[in-house]
């Protein structure tokens, strides 16, 4: 078996998170970045992690929970991607667009690693 990464990112989803009153009534766009290590021994679909079924933890994640912590919304993006057939570890970036530009600042983002 080769230890591989794969690196999915740009992926863009609506939630409701946040700490300040009224974050988490209106939804906000997130984006996520994920780099995930699976052990690949072939040449076949079946011999890694469906690359569709990451993109789609990740974006349920983000549409389905309510959380107060950019740093709690990382941390179960990171579990769910986990959870999938291959995947020996996940690490999630999750970006806060709308909190970056109320700050002044490029980027707002939270990693979590799970594996």
């Amino acid at each position: 078996m080769t230890t591989m990464r794969i690196l999915v990112s740009g992926i863009r989803a609506l939630g409701r998170h946040g700490a300040n009153p009224g974050e988490r009534l209106e939804v906000q766009e997130f984006v996520v970045d994920l780099d995930v290590v699976v052990d690949v021994d072939g040449d076949a679909l079946e011999d890694t992690a469906d690359y569709r079924a990451l993109a789609a933890a990740a974006r349920t994640t983000v549409e389905s929970g309510s959380f107060v912590l950019l740093e709690t919304l990382a941390r179960q993006v990171a579990r769910a991607v986990f959870q999938l057939e291959g995947v020996e570890r996940a690490s999630a970036v999750v970006h806060k667009p709308g909190a970056a530009r109320s700050m002044g600042v490029d980027d707002v983002a939270v990693e979590a690693t799970s594996g």
